[in-house]
This record gives C-alpha cells, sequence and structure tokens, in this order.
C-alpha cells in the first residue's frame, strides 16, 4: 500500500488533513467548559445531517457496531421480538448481536443483491396483531452488496399496518454520504460511525433517538453499562462524558461537520451520487454487472462489482495492493471472491475517483481478464464532463 494513494475502501474512507489536523491537538481538561465548546456543536451537527429538529445525539467512544449495541440495550428486553431481513453481511452480523443479547428475532431471509423486501415486512407487522414485534432492523445501505434499501418504504408499511414498533436503522455507511431523514422517515434510533461519511478514524459510534426510542431506555432491562444513554446525558448536561471521551476524535468530527454543513448537505449528497453515477458507467463499459440486482437499489457509496465466473475477484485487491499501492475491498460471506468493492464515500472528488478506476482497469487487465485500458475511465469522464 501507499499512503500517497487515495483508498477505495467503503471505510475507513480518505481524510482531509485539515480533519487529521483536528485530531492531534494538545491535552485539554475534558471536565472543563472548554470540552463543551467541542462536544455541544457536535451533537448539534450531527442532528442536522440527520435532518432532524428533535433527535436526542450520543457519540460513544467506539465503532458502528456499538452503536448498534447502544441501540438494542436502551430500548429492548430480553425475550423482545425484532424484525429484520437477512440480505447481506451487515444486516447478519445485527442478527447475531440480536440473538445473542436473547431477543427473538424474525428473519426474513433475503437473496443478497436486493433490498429489503418492504411488501413481506408489511405483510408480517399487519399478521402481528398482538404486536409481539417490538422493533423493526433496517440495513439502509448493506456495506457487503453496494445496496440501498427503502427506509420510507419500511416506515409507510409499518404505518399501513398501525404497527407501534421502534424502528431501528443501521446508517453506517449511508449517514452523510446519503440521503437520510430522521424526523420524516419517523426513525426511532439511527446508527452510524465516524469513518465513513464523517471522513474520520474509526473510534466513535454516533446514534441519534427519538422521543419514543428515548422514554424506552427508561425502562429497558437489557444489561448496558458504557452504552447507557441515560448517563450520557447527564454527562454532556455538565459540558462532560461519564468517562474519558475522546477529545482528538471529537475535535475532529466538529471540524468534519463544519465542512459538510459549509459544503451543504444536500450538495454532499448530489456529490456522491454524481461519483457513484460514474463508477457505474465505468462498470457497464467494462462489460461487468453490480452485485446490486436493479437501478433502484443501487448504492452511491459503495459499489459490489461481480466479476466472471470462475475468477476469484480478491485477486483484483490483492493485485491493486502489491503492484500499485491502491486499496480496493474484497467480498464479504456469501460474495466473498465473487465480487470485489469500490467505496466512494467521503472526502472524495471525480478526479479522485478516475485515479481508482484507472487503477482498477490496469489491475484486470493483468489479470487477464478482457478489459480495454481507459473504457471504464473514458465513459466515467464522460459522465463527470457533462453530469450534475
Amino acid at each position: 500500500m501507499s499512503f500517497q494513494n487515495p483508498v477505495f475502501i467503503p471505510g475507513p474512507t480518505n481524510m482531509p488533513e485539515a480533519i487529521r489536523q483536528a485530531c492531534f491537538m494538545p491535552t485539554i481538561d475534558h471536565r472543563s467548559p472548554l470540552f463543551g465548546k467541542i462536544l455541544h456543536p457536535c451533537l448539534s451537527g450531527v442532528r442536522k445531517v440527520l435532518k432532524s429538529d428533535s433527535a436526542h445525539i450520543f457519540i460513544f467512544p467506539s465503532t458502528g457496531t456499538g452503536g448498534w449495541e447502544t441501540t438494542l440495550t436502551n430500548t429492548l428486553n430480553a425475550g423482545d421480538k425484532v424484525l429484520i431481513a437477512r440480505n447481506g453481511m451487515f444486516s447478519h452480523r445485527w442478527i447475531d448481536m440480536c440473538q445473542r443479547h436473547g431477543l427473538d428475532v424474525q428473519i426474513v431471509e433475503t437473496r443478497w443483491g436486493n433490498g429489503i423486501p418492504v411488501d413481506e415486512y408489511e405483510a408480517i407487522l399487519k399478521a402481528d396483531t398482538g404486536h409481539a414485534i417490538k422493533a423493526v432492523l433496517a440495513t439502509h445501505n448493506e456495506t457487503a452488496t453496494g445496496v440501498k434499501s427503502d427506509i420510507a418504504g419500511v416506515r409507510r408499511a409499518m404505518d399501513a399496518a398501525g404497527h407501534p414498533a421502534l424502528l431501528f436503522v443501521d446508517g453506517v455507511s449511508s449517514i452523510g454520504s446519503m440521503d437520510f431523514r430522521f424526523d420524516e422517515w419517523k426513525v426511532d434510533v439511527a446508527v452510524t460511525g465516524s469513518q465513513k461519511g464523517f471522513m474520520l478514524p474509526a473510534g466513535l459510534a454516533i446514534v441519534g433517538f427519538s422521543d419514543k426510542a428515548r422514554a424506552a431506555a427508561d425502562s429497558a432491562t437489557l444489561p448496558r453499562t458504557f452504552f447507557d444513554i441515560r448517563d450520557m446525558e447527564k454527562g454532556y448536561a455538565s459540558n462532560a462524558y461519564p468517562y474519558t471521551p475522546p477529545v482528538g476524535l471529537m475535535n475532529g468530527l466538529k471540524l468534519s461537520l463544519e465542512m459538510i454543513l459549509d459544503e451543504g448537505i444536500d450538495n454532499v449528497i448530489a456529490r456522491h451520487t454524481r461519483i457513484a453515477t460514474g463508477v457505474r458507467h465505468a462498470v457497464d463499459a467494462w462489460g461487468l454487472t453490480l452485485c446490486a440486482n436493479s437501478p433502484e437499489v443501487y448504492s452511491d457509496s459503495v459499489s459490489a462489482i461481480r466479476t466472471p465466473e470462475g475468477f476469484n475477484a480478491t485477486d483484483i485487491v490483492a493485485r491493486a495492493a502489491e503492484k500499485y499501492g491502491m486499496a480496493f475491498g474484497v467480498g464479504l460471506g456469501e460474495v466473498a471472491g465473487k465480487v470485489f468493492r469500490i467505496g466512494h464515500l467521503g472526502s472524495l472528488t471525480d478526479a479522485m475517483m478516475l485515479s481508482g478506476l484507472a487503477t482498477a482497469e490496469m489491475v484486470m487487465k493483468d489479470l487477464g481478464l478482457d478489459i480495454k485500458l481507459g473504457s471504464g475511465v473514458a465513459a466515467a469522464q464522460e459522465f463527470y464532463r457533462h453530469g450534475s
């Protein structure tokens, strides 16, 4: 690998130098009002990125997985029933976590490459007349397959069923990069992390709770200590954490949020859509296909690209790292060896993306695939020159 090249993994993402410098700060007293000048802009900034006026924001020293655990342990009780579709590696991991916490998990098995089956969710919820299902879980952007699911559709299904379950959304690889509407979609908990759209190192679990989810924390009985949002609230009221906070990362997040909001969250979303569309034009020019099965589920933060039958897609990732010093993502779970992934989120421009596409072409040519050098780059260039 080379420190000189951008990375094209789905996270951690490229880090602007200004954000890196913001994380590398002198020690301060984390129980002083000075820390409050870092903390409170982070909370209000995340709320704006979520497009919410009222979400309760909590930022833990952890990763997105810690955000999932925060969600479950602060809202549910042992034996509670939850509904979730398994359509990729990260929904699979959320299922595993639910089962380890003693929850009753109703799994909707879904082909990898498809989004959440909204109609099936609606039928299940309508049949649950006793409201045994306490939470509906949805992975907004399945990073393993490059598949986006319709969260607004999930909410419509819940409302059509008249079901009172909580709605939990994994937005780890979508929030800060793709359209996310906490209030409009009536999300109860949104989970993300610092290392993707926020352009930071891994180390922060970022969650937003609705009033309904926050109220559930007062009666939930699953064990939690480190991830107790009530303790975090008490700390925030005194410009502090219930334990030592990751001050440098928080300072980096403060700057990241300023950069995102200065660009404008809708402009950030449009930039990701534009860059992703250029990648899809390149994939078409190569004669390859995406793991995502239809355009309505194409992710704007990561593309999982299928390689021909019998070809080990992991070889592309290994060759890119060894020969050209550039990082792409391997396939995970059911699509391991069948796809390689191009991450196109966070701190990224059209020109940076073109370097990744050019390298991918060289690698595939090196490995004997029927790829014409320059074909994907030219297709992306044409779109970037004229696309909106």
